[in-house]
C-alpha cells in the first residue's frame, strides 16, 4: 500500500488521544479507527500538528504510527517533521518497517527563501531515503514558510519520491489551479494534492483540482461526503452537505483553542474518552463548551439524527 501520485479520497488527521493522566490513550485509538472506516475514509493521517508529535517521545511515536498501520487495515501516512535529519530518518525508516504507506514532511520555520526550502528538502529526501514515498506539508499560516507553486514543481521535479501536496495556503484555490495547470501543460508531473485547514475550503477545493482531503474535521464522514458528491459532478449536494457543516467547522478554525474545539467534539461523539492535550495545551472553557454543545445540538437536529453526526456510521 505504498503511497504514490493517484491516491484520493480522505485521509483523517488523527488527534493522539490522552488519559488525564497525559499517558497514551490506546482505547481511544481503537475507537478512532473504527470510526474512520465507518465513515468510509481512504486512509488515516498521524503524527501530524493536530497529533501533537512534538510532545511525544519517540517511543510514543513509533507506538502510536504502529497502532494505526496495524489495526486500520488502510494506507497510513506518518508525520515525520522533525528540527533535524537524523530523528527524521530514524522515524521515517521505522514506520515504513512496519508497513506505513508514506511519510509526511512539514519545513521548518526557518526557511525563509525557494533556495532554502529547496534545500531542505534535498536534505530531507537524502536522509530518509529515496525509496520513502512522501508528501509535502504546505502550510504557511503555521509554519511560517511560503512556498509559492513554482517552488513545489521544483521539489516534484527534483524528488521522484515526492507523490503528494498536502496543501492548506489560505487563500490557496489559485494555488491548486497554478499546480493543475502546469500538469495540464506538461511543466509537472502528476501528483496527489488532498487539502487542509480542517476542511474549511474543502466544497471548492475539489473543484480546483484536488483529490480529496487530508484534516483532521471531527466528522470525518462529512469530507468523505463532500468529495464523492464533488467527484460525481453533483455540485450543489455537495454544497448543502458542506453548509450543514459551516458554523461548526468555523468555530473549530479558532486560532489557539481548534485542537481543543476538535478533542471536546470527538470526546462528545464517544470517540475519545477525554479530550486532554498534552501539555502545554488549550482548554476549553465552560461558555465555549456550551457553545459547541448548541452547535452539535443544531448540526444533528439538521441532519435528523439522534447522535450528533453518526448518520455515516449507523
Amino acid at each position: 500500500m505504498l503511497l504514490d501520485a493517484s491516491a484520493s479520497g480522505v485521509y483523517p488527521i488523527a488527534p493522539t488521544p490522552f488519559g488525564e493522566d497525559g499517558r497514551v490513550d490506546e482505547g481511544s485509538i481503537d475507537r478512532l479507527i473504527e470510526a474512520y472506516r465507518a465513515a468510509g475514509a481512504t486512509g488515516a493521517t498521524v503524527l501530524g500538528i493536530m497529533g501533537e508529535a512534538p510532545k511525544l517521545e519517540p517511543a510514543e511515536s513509533l507506538a502510536v504510527a504502529r497502532r494505526f498501520i496495524e489495526r486500520l487495515g488502510l494506507p497510513v501516512i506518518v508525520g515525520v517533521s522533525a528540527p533535524g535529519f537524523a530523528a527524521m530518518r530514524s522515524l521515517a525508516r521505522a514506520v515504513m518497517e512496519s508497513g506505513a504507506a508514506g511519510v509526511m514532511i512539514a519545513p521548518v520555520p526557518s526557511l525563509r527563501t525557494d533556495d532554502q526550502i529547496l534545500g531542505y528538502y534535498r536534505g530531507a529526501v537524502e536522509a530518509i531515503g529515496t525509496d520513502i514515498p512522501f508528501a509535502i506539508q504546505d502550510y504557511p499560516l503555521t509554519l511560517s514558510v511560503q512556498m509559492n507553486p513554482d517552488v513545489i514543481r521544483r521539489i516534484v521535479a527534483e524528488h521522484a519520491s515526492c507523490v503528494m501536496l498536502k496543501h492548506e495556503d489560505w487563500p490557496g484555490l489559485d494555488k491548486i489551479s497554478a499546480l493543475r495547470g502546469f500538469q495540464e501543460n506538461g511543466s509537472m508531473r502528476p501528483i496527489s494534492i488532498l487539502t487542509g485547514n480542517g476542511g474549511l475550503f474543502l466544497d471548492f477545493e475539489t473543484e480546483r483540482g484536488a483529490d480529496g482531503a487530508m484534516t483532521g474535521y471531527a466528522y470525518p464522514e462529512m469530507l468523505v461526503e463532500v468529495v464523492r458528491l464533488g467527484k460525481a459532478g453533483r455540485r450543489d449536494e455537495a454544497h448543502d452537505v458542506f453548509d450543514a457543516h459551516l458554523p461548526l467547522l468555523r468555530y473549530e478554525q479558532q486560532p489557539g483553542i481548534g485542537l481543543a474545539v476538535r478533542k471536546y467534539v470527538l470526546m462528545k461523539r464517544g470517540l475519545l474518552a477525554s479530550d486532554a492535550q498534552r501539555k502545554p495545551g488549550a482548554a476549553l472553557g465552560a461558555a465555549a463548551r456550551a457553545e459547541v454543545d448548541y452547535l452539535m445540538a443544531r448540526l444533528a437536529a439538521r441532519l435528523g439524527t439522534a447522535l450528533p453526526g453518526r448518520r455515516a456510521a449507523a
